[in-house]
Order: structure tokens, then sequence, then C-alpha cells
């Protein structure tokens, strides 16, 4: 493309672009409006500026686009907006900053080519030196009739300048403060749930990762408090030096427990030993940066840790991707969970560092994603719950049901059988002479044979019968509704198939004992269960690789 075809493209662009400034803005025609577009911006490198020099100013500049978030910078930032008010009525605005982490934040208001009011507040000072108590920074502003003002504002930040200016009339400013305070509740609130909700389950299952999860919400609870002002409101409004240090230690605490949960619930130091070598060096990083947030300027630490949150992010995000791909059933919830986390935070860490307009959204993404997070891996660990209580009735080697979970179902099938006469049997089944298996081939051989026994029991079972692991090498079963006869050929049928199904690994036979209310009379489960155990020790004494039933003939 030639030279001159470039420049007309270039001109044709700049031509289709919106105009970036409204200019002079008509206040008694404000409801609420935003004044992205009504605002010039002055950038001070050296913050030497004072209200007087930056009146004198003509280097002010109208934002580029209407965008006014200019990442971390060192520069203070001056902000010029003029207002005008025809009417013969004298109007009452309220500025409104919506960013509250401005370390330093000054406003005069100039008629006339005069000062007529200043306000000094921000961050870095006391919260009684704003004029509405509010975790906004909310400044009033009178415009006289028939008259022309200005407003300066000087803003000076160690952490992301966020410029988010509204002028508003006290009506729309209240409608919308209910909203918001509406959604501060229901936000804070979801977490004071989810704390209360966890610490009772983690008093019911005492499993570490919930304990990890319960310091992980804690802590991003008070961060979010910090980040939307409303923990310097309440909990230390006379110490604005440590409100930007509690931001920079809840941070850190927010990390470091964020990934410790991480490795606890995907068991990662199994899953994958290597990285979750380099998880723990991110955590070290994570008690760097709590030990620093002390020691250190603020400005000298958050951008350090911003960074450290989002490879904190990412190694969360690939440890999840391993668990799903090598088969973890919670890892499922636990991605959904993450992803959800991960777009919030590349919203707001973009709009930190200047990459992405400061707007409600983009101000409010992480807050959003981190409570929907917060649902997702509760939803999560109620899976580990659940997989806790499937393991504590499992037996983990045969998977079939355990000793505990077949003492329950027996007492539960007794108690059926004498209110509805039913009959029940009972059959307890010993592997003949496992000790030799063990011994001539190995436990690893010897538990290959358990497996293949559990399966070939619970697969030839079906309906209400069922099979259990009782110890060792003897497995329990079921029969409820089986009459006498009916469990003598199903027991049958097991030895054989049994043995059928076995017979590429060794030979491998079993012995079966038997009891059923049809044959004697038993006044409790435990009675027919050892009357099944004595017909077993009758199989085996009569030469093993057989069926006894109680009574033995």
């Amino acid at each position: 493309m030639s030279l001159r075809a470039w420049l007309v493209c270039v001109l044709l662009w700049a031509g289709c672009l919106p105009h970036a400034w409204a200019g002079v803005v008509d206040a008694s025609r404000v409801g609420e409006l935003s004044l992205g577009r009504d605002l010039q911006l002055l950038e001070d490198p050296d913050g030497t500026l004072d209200i007087a020099a930056a009146m004198r100013s003509r280097d002010f500049v109208p934002a580029v686009d209407g965008r006014t978030n200019f990442g971390f910078s060192a520069s203070t930032w001056w902000v010029r907006i003029d207002l005008e008010n025809p009417s013969p009525r004298p109007v009452s605005l309220v500025l409104q900053q919506d960013y509250p982490l401005i370390d330093e934040l000054d406003l005069w208001q100039v008629q006339d080519g005069r000062v007529v009011g200043h306000e000094a507040t921000g961050d870095r000072r006391p919260f009684a030196s704003r004029p509405i108590r509010s975790r906004d920074f909310l400044f009033p502003v009178t415009v006289p009739a028939e008259s022309r003002s200005q407003l300066f504002l000087r803003m000076r930040s160690d952490g992301s300048m966020n410029i988010g200016l509204t002028l508003q009339h006290t009506v729309p400013l209240l409608e919308s403060h209910e909203t918001r305070q509406l959604a501060f509740g229901l936000y804070f609130g979801g977490f004071f749930v989810l704390i209360v909700y966890n610490i009772f389950i983690f008093l019911a299952v005492r499993d570490r990762p919930f304990f990890y999860y319960l310091l992980y919400v804690t802590s991003y609870g008070l961060y979010f408090a910090i980040i939307d002002g409303l923990a310097f409101q309440f909990f230390w409004p006379n110490h604005p030096d440590w409100g930007n240090t509690s931001l920079l230690v809840m941070l850190s605490l927010t990390l470091l427990f964020g990934m410790h949960f991480t490795r606890s619930f995907l068991g990662t130091p199994r899953l994958t030993p290597r990285l979750d070598k380099v998880a723990f060096g991110l955590e070290i990083l994570s008690v760097v940066a709590f030990v620093a947030a002390f020691g250190f300027s603020y400005n000298h630490v958050i951008i350090p840790i911003s960074y450290l949150t989002i490879a904190i992010t990412a190694m969360i995000i690939t440890m999840g991707i391993i668990g799903l791909l090598r088969g973890v059933v919670a890892a499922r919830y636990f991605m959904i969970a993450w992803g959800v986390l991960l777009s919030a935070v590349l919203v707001f860490m973009a709009k930190s560092f200047g990459w992405l307009p400061h707007n409600a959204f983009t101000q409010n993404a992480f807050q959003m994603g981190s409570l929907l997070e917060m649902v997702l891996l509760s939803l999560a660990l109620a899976h580990r719950v659940r997989e806790i209580n499937r393991q504590s009735r499992t037996d983990a080697l045969t998977q079939l049901p355990n000793r505990r979970i077949f003492d329950q179902a027996l007492e539960r099938e007794f108690v059926r059988h004498g209110q509805r006469g039913e009959p029940l049997t009972v059959l307890v089944v010993d592997i003949d002479h496992f000790k030799q298996v063990n011994d001539v081939h190995g436990h690893a051989f010897g538990d290959k044979v358990l497996r293949r026994v559990a399966k070939a029991l619970a697969d030839a079972l079906g309906g209400r019968r069922m099979a259990f692991r009782y110890g060792g090498e003897e497995f329990a079963i079921l029969l409820p509704g089986e009459s006498g006869a009916q469990a003598r050929e199903i027991a049958e049928t097991l030895r054989r198939v049994v043995q059928e199904q076995t017979a590429a690994l060794a030979t491998i036979t079993i012995s079966v004992g038997g009891a059923c209310t049809e044959d004697a009379d038993f006044d409790h489960p435990n009675a027919l269960f050892g009357a099944a155990d004595h017909s077993l020790y009758a199989a085996k004494r009569g030469g093993r690789n057989r069926v006894v039933f109680h009574p033995a003939a």
C-alpha cells in the first residue's frame, strides 16, 4: 500500500471515531451522568503541581474514548470538570468516585477563578475526612444559579489508578445506594453462610480439605471487604495505613490457602508429585509476600503479588486439568469452579493493569466470579463428603460393602423377616487355602484373587441378594426372600462360578456355610450368622470346596 493510501485510511478511520469530550456539563439537567467523556485529564509525573498551577494549566486533554483507567501508575492525575447552571435556581449534586482504593483524593470547586471549596480525603487518610461517610468517595457539589463552575480533582495512589466519576442528583444516588447495599448484603451473606455451613461439615467429617477451604473462604471474604472499602469503613476507620497493608496481607493469605486447598483436595502429592513441588514453591512465595506486606511499601509489593496471583491461578487450573484427565471425579466440579474464577481474575487483572476500562463489570467481576466459585467448590466438597461416606461403607480392595454395612443390612433384613414372615438366608464364604496362595504367589497376587472372587460373587447375584467383604478371605451373602432349597441352589452356583472364573489365575475354590430361617428358629440376627459360620467350618472339616447348611446332616 502506498503512503498516500495509508494516510487516507488513517484519516478515514480517525473521522469515524466518536467525539471524545462532550464539553461543559449542564448541571440543571443532570440526573445520573457518567463523566468518562465529560472530563479532562492532566498527568503530573512528578506530583509537583498544586491547585494554582492546575488552574493555570492548558495541558488538560479529554479522556481517549472515555477510558480513565491507567493501571499501576506512579503519576499524580488531575481531573477537570466544567459545569454550568443556566437555570434561575442553585443545583445541588453529588460527585461520586466509585473506586475506593485511591490513596489521596483532593477536590477543589472553583467559581469565577477562585477556590470556593476544598475537600481532602482518600484511603490513606482517616475515614472521617470524607464529606459523606460512604465506602465510595462522595462529594456534595452546589452550582449557583446562572453561573459556571469548575471541579478540579487530584488523585494519587500506590495501587491501580481507576478513575470512575459519576455526577448524580441525590434521588438516583439514594436509589443506587440501596441497590448496592442489598447486593453487598447478599454477597457477604453468601460468604457467611458458606463459612458456617462448612464449619459444621468439617466438624462432622474432620477432613483436612474442609479446614483449608474454610481458611480460604474467610481470607477471601475479608480481602473483598477491603477491596470494596467496607473494611476501612467499619473495621479500622482511624487506621488508614493498615488499610493498604491489610489488602496485601489478605491477598497473600488467600493465595496461600487457595493453593494449599487445591493440593489437599486433589491429592496432588500423589497425583503429580513434580508439579506439586512447584505448587509448594508458590505457597512459599505467598508466605514471602505476606511477610513483605509488613516490611515494604504497598507499591513495591502489589505488582509482584499481582503476577503471583496470575501464576497461582494458572497452577490451580493446570492441576485441575491433570486431575480431570486422570479420572478424579471431584475435579469436574473443581474445574468448573476455577474456570469461572479464572475468567473473573483475568478481567480484574486486565482492569488493574489498565488493559480494560474501569466500569461496574470490570470492578465487580472478581466478586461475582469468586462467589460463584465458592458455591461450586462447596458442591465439589459435597461430592467429597459423599465419597468419604462411600469409602466408609465400601471395602477399598474389592469395592464390596464392608462388614459394618453387612451388620446393618443383616439387622434390617432380620427385622423385615420378623415383620413379614419371609425367609432369610445367610451365606458365609471362605477362599480355600488362601494363606498358601499368598505364600506361594505373593500378596499382590492374593489381592488379585480377592478382587476376582468378589466380582464373581457380585455378578452372580442380583436384586435384593447382596455380597459383602466380611474380612480377610471371608465374604458374607444375604439372600432375603429365598427358601432354604433356593438358597442351597444359589450357594452351589456361587461355588461353581467362582471356580470357573478364577481358573485362569490358579485353582481357586471356596467353602460355603449357610443358615436359613426356614430350617431353624433364630431369635437374633447374630444367632443366624453364627449358625452359617459354624456350617462354614463344617464344610472345611468335610474337605473344602463344598456347601454345608445348618443344621448339618
